[in-house]
């Protein structure tokens, strides 16, 4: 059915089909119509509805392509083994199995669409196809495991520094710990997993989703408020596949930055491209709920936040 809708289009480029057309070609009610172009979108492509002109496509799927990513990418290990999906449940769950069969470092799980992403806290990531980037990276670093908290902030200064980038007029910023804001709304998440093993770091799978060319049509009502797109911020359409590449290089470098000289660079590259520093702040902890003023990021990732009364408590995650 959701075929002989887009062979109806692409015979008509640029014009638009009304509802009405479209039920008479299917045979079928207007709400069904409906359906199948909510399907489509969901899929990728994209529409433009006028009232009482009907609907165009002006757009369809932009697909990834692993050797196309592999033959433009300029990195040592990041993205150097790439897997690709059409649509999986999670790319952290296959990035886990892959690094316990021994995939390398830097082996990436890339797909088309997630249908139970997962963020920070159990949340679940909306990951509609063909409209973002869903990835998990395998690493392996030779760091002790309390340092693990350090890579989400090192993650999050690669992909702000990926967007800056590419996007120059959009104006983006982290907020702790690793949300990626533009005018108030989140563009990105980012969520490290961690396999320890006799307290000896086995890996890290580091998953980033990205907002890319999502419409607002594309999110649900209970994400508009909070939610946005780098298309949507910017007003034009985006290269997944640029941003991929960009995004590895950017961490690679950074990675190998920290490797050689401690967590002291990203530190300070955090903290110049944050908007928490120097703000008042409400976290919710397992401990309990708190407030105050973020100051700074100790040595080991930890906020520093200052309490009314001058205490200062660290945190490493929170809501």
């Amino acid at each position: 059915m959701e075929q002989r809708i887009l062979a109806y289009f692409e015979q008509r480029p640029n014009e638009y089909v009304s509802g009405e057309q479209l039920s008479e070609l299917l045979e079928c009610s207007r709400t069904a119509v409906w359906k199948h172009i909510r399907s489509l979108r969901e899929r990728g492509y994209t529409f433009e509805a006028v009232p009482r002109k009907g609907y165009r496509l002006i757009g369809v799927p932009d697909r990834l392509n692993a050797a196309e990513l592999l033959a433009a990418l300029r990195t040592r290990s990041m993205g150097r083994s790439i897997k690709l999906f059409d649509a999986v449940e999670s790319t952290q769950t296959i990035a886990h199995k892959l690094a316990e069969q021994g995939a390398a470092e830097g082996t990436l799980v890339l797909a088309e669409q997630q249908t139970a992403g997962r963020g920070r806290m159990g949340r679940r990531w909306h990951s509609p196809k063909g409209k973002g980037v869903w990835m998990s990276l395998v690493l392996r670093p030779q760091i002790p495991i309390h340092f693990t908290p350090q890579l989400t902030l090192l993650v999050a200064v690669a992909l702000c520094r990926t967007v800056r980038k590419l996007g120059p007029d959009v104006p983006v910023a982290i907020k702790w710990p690793n949300d990626l804001l533009v005018e108030g709304k989140k563009i990105s998440g980012i969520l490290l997993e961690s396999n320890a093993e006799d307290e000896r770091l086995r890996y890290v799978i580091a998953g980033v989703g990205v907002s890319v060319n999502l419409e607002k049509d594309d999110y649900p009502d209970e994400l508009r408020s909070v939610a946005t797109s780098l298309r949507i911020a910017s007003g034009r359409e985006w290269s997944r596949a640029e941003l991929i590449r960009t995004f590895l290089e950017q961490f690679e470098a950074l990675y190998e930055l920290y490797h050689a000289e401690g967590f002291e660079p990203i530190r300070s590259a955090w903290e110049a491209q944050t908007i928490s520093i120097g703000r008042p702040i409400r976290a919710r902890t397992p401990k309990g709920d708190v407030e105050g003023v973020a100051e700074s990021i100790d040595e080991m990732g930890a906020l520093l936040v200052r309490q009314p009364d001058g205490a200062i408590v660290k945190l490493y995650s929170a809501e």
